[in-house]
């Protein structure tokens, strides 16, 4: 994506951080795991690392807060599976079991909501799921992609709408700007109020 992260915090520490925690979990036995619990498990890996306020992966784990990526594979964590799974070729992430876990959630809960921050895989899959359960009961886009280009990432609340993915009883908003100025203000809003 188009963000700046400092270089201390990208490439090599990724690399050293990710194939100590794979080398860890594949030493206890783990040969099978689900992209959920991968990350769930860096987690706790990440609790023993200096700085790991820093990080929203340990914070989730911290909270019990289960972590979906759809496009695991893709960047440099998913490059970092990949190089782990060269050496180790009995290493599987189960892809599928995140779609079953999703599935229960989604049919388990009473409502459900969406903060979309952007668009693409993960958009989608948060409201393909719940079209399954008559669609999302909230959602928030917030967004700057267009919607004319006929991208999902640009598709606005109404187009979830019209597939069933969110509910047409829904309270829904897209919000056109930029994420780092408005999740923010939306931030800082909410906890005014609470």
């Amino acid at each position: 994506g188009n963000i700046f992260i400092p270089l201390e915090n990208y490439g090599i520490i990724i690399e050293e951080v990710v194939q100590d925690f794979l080398r860890g979990i594949y030493d206890e036995g783990v040969r099978e795991i689900s992209g959920w619990e991968l990350i769930y498990r860096l987690g706790e890996y990440l609790d023993k690392c200096p700085g790991k306020e820093n990080s929203l992966i340990w914070w989730a784990w911290k909270n019990g807060v289960k972590i979906f990526v759809p496009g695991i594979t893709d960047g440099a964590f998913g490059y970092q599976l990949w190089i782990f799974m060269q050496d180790h070729k009995d290493f599987k992430v189960d892809i599928f079991a995140d779609e079953t876990e999703l599935d229960d959630i989604v049919h388990s809960a009473k409502r459900t909501g969406a903060l979309i921050i952007g668009g693409g895989i993960s958009k989608h899959h948060v409201i393909w799921w719940n079209q399954y359960k008559d669609g999302l009961d909230r959602a928030v886009y917030i967004t700057t992609a267009v919607e004319w280009d006929g991208s999902l990432s640009g598709a606005r609340t109404r187009e979830a709408i019209s597939w069933g993915k969110i509910s047409p009883k829904a309270s829904h908003i897209t919000v056109e700007g930029d994420a780092t100025v408005i999740l923010p203000l939306l931030v800082a809003y909410i906890l005014s109020e609470i």
